[in-house]
């Protein structure tokens, strides 16, 4: 094999690993603040994806707001119209998760049996996955079928604009989350939940606030994942059930609590899937990546950004 197969399988496993990482973080703040691993998660990712999908082409009169948005920006294979529709999926995924928090989680919280919130996540993926199923049915969607055109740039590596945009996109919501986190109030008050609720509660500090706060930007998050996949590949109901263990899985590699952790596992995750594609196929991709992950965190259990207990 040669080099630039190589090169080419890191880059379209970045690509992966970016996609990986949107959601990774929302993992990594639910259960560093929240004090739960919230495995419906990944159905936010799924809603979002549909949401936007579903402004694009059954929710009426949209074709006449797109048409009046206007069509593809060039390279891209998408314009305004679907700027617009992650919008609205956002919104959707943000109602979403502060309805099923409202009415289901904090119930579970209140019990303070962590397993109860944990196996409770698993029940309500159920309840997500199914109802995306029965609107849509299994076969997989597409904001478009048109088929975009690599380019190639030294040393003969190809990406799509669209991909290109993913990447950068990515880029730009972790170092915004990254200010956001460091610069604002709210922020603050996230961090220092984060690292001890009960004596920022009698701080002054509004912890039911930052919960929302935590919800609101994880399915944000998990909403633009959603568009991004649907965008880049497709969408089908399994999504967030497939990206699942790798969400978890970055998150634990990168650390919990740590953003920056989050995006470092998403990467390394997508890579090393992406390599394991070129080596033994890709039937065994995934023992691979947690092959790596076993690895990396015998050394390191508190993930590769993370701190010592």
């Amino acid at each position: 094999m040669t080099l630039i197969l190589w090169l080419q399988a890191i880059l379209d496993g970045a690509v992966i690993g970016a996609t990986i990482s949107l959601g990774a973080i929302g993992i990594t703040l639910t259960y560093a603040i929240l004090r739960f691993a919230n495995f419906a998660h990944g159905e936010f990712i799924t809603w979002g994806g549909y949401a936007a999908l579903a402004a694009l082409g059954t929710v009426a009169g949209w074709r006449d707001v797109s048409a009046w948005l206007g069509g593809p920006i060039a390279p891209f294979s998408f314009g305004l119209p679907l700027i617009a529709a992650t919008i609205f999926a956002i919104v959707i995924a943000v109602a979403l998760a502060l309805i099923l928090d409202a009415i289901y989680f904090s119930r579970l919280r209140r019990a303070k049996i962590a397993i109860a919130a944990v196996i409770g996540s698993f029940g309500a993926a159920l309840v997500l996955r199914n109802l995306v199923v029965m609107g849509y049915g299994a076969d997989p969607e597409y904001f478009s079928r048109d088929i975009q055109i690599a380019f190639r740039f030294w040393p003969g590596l190809r990406i799509t604009p669209d991909q290109i945009a993913l990447i950068a996109v990515t880029a730009a919501l972790v170092v915004s989350l990254h200010l956001f986190l460091t610069h604002t109030q709210l922020g603050r008050a996230m961090r220092a939940v984060r690292e001890n609720p009960d004596l920022a509660s009698v701080s002054g500090i509004d912890v039911a606030s930052v919960i929302r706060a935590t919800w609101v930007i994880g399915a944000s998050l998990a909403a633009i994942g959603g568009v991004l996949i649907g965008l880049t590949i497709q969408l089908r109901p399994s999504i967030g059930f497939d990206l699942l263990l790798p969400l978890f899985s970055a998150a634990i590699l990168g650390g919990i609590g740590s953003i920056y952790g989050a995006v470092l596992g998403g990467l390394v995750i997508g890579i090393t899937e992406s390599l394991a594609v070129l080596v033994i196929g890709p039937e065994y991709r995934q023992a691979i990546a947690f092959l790596v992950l076993f690895l990396i965190l015998l050394v390191r259990p508190q993930g590769i950004l993370g701190a010592k207990a």
